[in-house]
């Protein structure tokens, strides 16, 4: 019993890999990789060229450290190492506050773009050099709709309905500086002037500046704020050259240099004006509170001179002793130091909680200066009441006066410092963007990036192919299942163009010969063919007759190209050869020897014609042929009638080989019912196409009609790297001919 375990199945079970075969696959499909390398380094070349390029922006600023501020306080942030100043500046750099206002002010939220068209119109564009004001570029392929250089847009003003924000209007140049606006579905919702504020339909535009041919469109768009403060905050790129440097740098990028650079310079200004506004808030905040309080004390000193000057007069007392002078003027000095403890706590409450250390420090320093002053009460008591009476008058006169002229100069010192405020910050660098050196498209690195990716891309390619290719190419797989390879057949360009004539019924194919053996009988297939032949000699020395069937597993492997080039070089051998074209459905024989269908094999069968009328005579000497004949509609039934064994008997001892092309096996059963009739029997394989397991049911079909192939004839073999197996069984194919003068 034979051994039936199918080698496909063993090697489907490995986990091994043979690089050996990889890498042949690569080599096979080098023309694959180096196509698609091509063709992605062509992509990404065009890419680079044709792309958008992207300016960048930049800026410096510097942030001073701040004087001022508790004692001590710098000296542990770095000890316990804080974070960086910068960071605080950063995030209010790019904050609403900031951003939001540059929004504000540039109209950022209001987009204008020309229509350029597809792929290469923005290109063009770019290349346009005006050679005077105004000038526009001529429109390529007459599209004067799409904008080629020289267009300009400036809207000073465009409100919208809600329902329209963040949606693309189109805006129509006309005639004589007018203007239309259309919405996405091409509804027309108002028409204007430059220069001309226009209100309709909810609609608000006002054109400063129109530029363009008659017909040019561009896309306008109204986004929402919010979401354009966002996309900038976003598109900012704030950071600290160095760690505790104070140098921070700002950069935006932009497909227009003069648009990044106008924001840039708007974020810069908007920012130093804020952080000095910020720094002047503290003494605008104590100067508010100054000016407050003033009225209320020169109210209360006027209040408190009218008191003393009726009780001066009341009492007939003008003046007041030496020794109540002298308690005077020290319990003033104490009133006027508690008064001005007074103001400087209430200005520390609105800065601190009263757990702060400087607030507690002043605290302290005022229950001090009240202990002093109620000492100082005690000599008062001892004092006549008259004398009391004036000396507590009189200091309150004294006190306010001297808390009134503190405030007044206070003021005045807090309103210039407020004025002379600089802020800690400053620009060192204004915004400014190279126009020669686009940060982007980064062009070389396009084209390596895009070349690799083609070369990946086609190795991929090759491996995923050669992973999924089932079809055998190797003829060892073959022989291990009990086939002995007869013959590897080489691809034959010659035999395609052939085929391609035969097709296409071209001139040629009426004309010129349609047998490879004919047409070009060097061609290594034929030689294969010779090998073949002469291999066949020796088995039909075993053989029951001289009948050889060729079959094959599938349609398109050549069995037809077998059998008639094989015919010929049999005939050419001096054998005296029949050929029948056994296959009664779609056998196109007669069409390589250029001979009728009709008269052929399925009228012999039916008795309309004789054998003598069947036999059609070819080109070649000692080769006769029998055609398919009209198509019937039962050819298996034919060939298992009695009339096809006596048909064969008939013709054997007529010629020394008959040669028998049938259909595919696992197609219909035609070849089963004529391996029983053949001496031989040969199965044509072709090369990648069929795999192991058709070839396996191909011969237990045979098998299962009791009928053994003789072998397996391996066609259309190509030279493969990865199809190394050849090596094994001598299959080198050498081109050996003569050299004509």
């Amino acid at each position: 019993m034979q051994n039936t375990t199918s080698p496909y199945r063993n090697q489907s079970n490995t986990d091994e890999i043979d690089l050996a075969v990889l890498f042949g696959a690569l080599i096979d499909g080098k023309w694959i990789i180096a196509g698609l390398t091509l063709v992605f380094a062509l992509i990404g070349m065009t890419y680079a060229l044709l792309a958008t390029p992207i300016y960048q922006a930049n800026a410096l600023i510097q942030i001073e450290e701040k004087s001022g501020g508790l004692a001590g306080m710098s000296e542990l942030s770095d000890v316990f190492g804080g974070p960086s100043k910068s960071v605080t500046e950063i995030e209010l750099i790019k904050s609403r506050a900031v951003i939001g206002q540059a929004v504000r002010n540039l109209k950022l939220d209001t987009v204008a773009s020309p229509d350029y068209f597809p792929f290469i119109g923005e290109w063009a564009a770019r290349r346009f050099r005006p050679h005077f004001s105004g000038e526009l570029a001529l429109p390529w392929f007459g599209l004067s709709e799409y904008a080629w250089g020289g267009e300009e847009l400036d809207i000073f003003q465009l409100d919208v309905p809600p329902d329209y924000l963040d949606s693309a209007l189109t805006l129509v140049a006309g005639e004589h500086d007018y203007f239309s606006l259309y919405d996405r579905h091409d509804e027309q919702l108002l028409t204007g002037q430059t220069g001309q504020q226009i209100d309709q339909n909810g609609f608000k535009v006002q054109i400063a500046t129109l530029q363009a041919r008659p017909g040019t469109r561009f896309t306008v768009t109204r986004n929402r704020l919010l979401n354009t403060i966002m996309h900038y905050q976003n598109e900012l790129n704030a950071s600290e050259r160095a760690r505790d440097s104070g140098i921070i740098s700002l950069s935006l990028q932009h497909a227009d240099h003069h648009h990044s650079i106008r924001v840039l310079d708007e974020v810069s200004r908007l920012y130093v004006r804020q952080n000095v506004e910020r720094n002047s808030a503290e003494a605008a905040q104590s100067l508010e509170f100054l000016r407050e309080q003033l009225p209320l004390i020169r109210s209360e000193l006027e209040r408190y001179e009218q008191v003393l000057n009726d009780f001066q007069m009341s009492s007939k007392s003008v003046d007041i002793s030496i020794e109540t002078q002298s308690v005077l003027n020290q319990i003033i000095e104490l009133d006027t130091l508690i008064s001005e403890q007074d103001l400087k706590r209430t200005e520390l409450q609105r800065r601190f909680t009263g757990e702060h250390p400087s607030y507690q420090i002043l605290l302290e320093q005022t229950q001090q200066l009240q202990r002093q002053r109620n000492e100082l009460s005690k000599k008062v008591d001892e004092l006549p009441e008259t004398q009391q009476e004036l000396l507590r008058l009189s200091r309150d006169v004294a006190v306010t006066t001297e808390v009134y002229t503190a405030m007044l100069n206070r003021s005045k010192e807090l309103d210039v410092l407020r004025a002379g405020t600089v802020g800690n910050v400053r620009i060192i660098d204004a915004a400014d963007a190279s126009v020669t050196r686009p940060v982007k498209p980064k062009k070389a690195l396009i084209t390596v990036l895009a070349t690799l990716f083609g070369g990946f891309l086609g190795v991929a390619l090759v491996l995923l192919r050669q992973i999924h290719n089932s079809g055998v190419e190797n003829p060892e797989i073959i022989e291990q299942l009990g086939l002995p390879v007869y013959a590897a057949i080489p691809f034959s360009k010659d035999q395609e163009h052939l085929e391609k004539n035969l097709r296409s019924n071209s001139r040629a194919a009426r004309h010129d010969t349609l047998l490879l053996a004919m047409q070009n009988p060097a061609d290594l297939a034929v030689e294969s063919l010779r090998r073949l032949r002469t291999s066949l000699h020796f088995a039909h020395a075993e053989a029951k007759n001289n009948v050889l069937m060729i079959s094959g597993p599938s349609p398109s492997v050549g069995k037809s190209f077998v059998a008639a080039n094989l015919a010929a070089t049999m005939a050419q051998a001096g054998r005296k050869v029949l050929l029948i074209d056994a296959d009664m459905r779609k056998g196109y024989l007669n069409k390589v020897f250029r001979l009728p269908a009709k008269d052929g094999l399925s009228d012999r069968l039916t008795a309309r014609i004789d054998t003598e009328t069947a036999i059609q005579h070819t080109e070649i000497d000692r080769l006769h042929m029998i055609a398919r004949g009209r198509i019937p509609p039962n050819p298996s039934e034919l060939l298992m009638h009695e009339n096809f064994r006596r048909f064969l008997e008939e013709i054997n001892d007529q010629y020394d080989l008959i040669i028998i092309d049938t259909p595919p096996i696992l197609a219909v059963t035609d070849a089963s019912i004529v391996g029983r009739q053949a001496g031989i029997s040969l199965l044509v394989t072709r090369f990648g196409q069929n795999t192991a397991r058709e070839i396996e049911a191909a011969k237990r079909c045979f098998e299962q009609d009791d009928i053994q192939l003789k072998g397996a004839i391996f066609n259309a073999v190509v030279k493969k790297s990865s199809a190394y197996g050849y090596s094994q069984y001598g299959h080198y194919f050498y081109e050996y001919k003569s050299e004509r003068a």
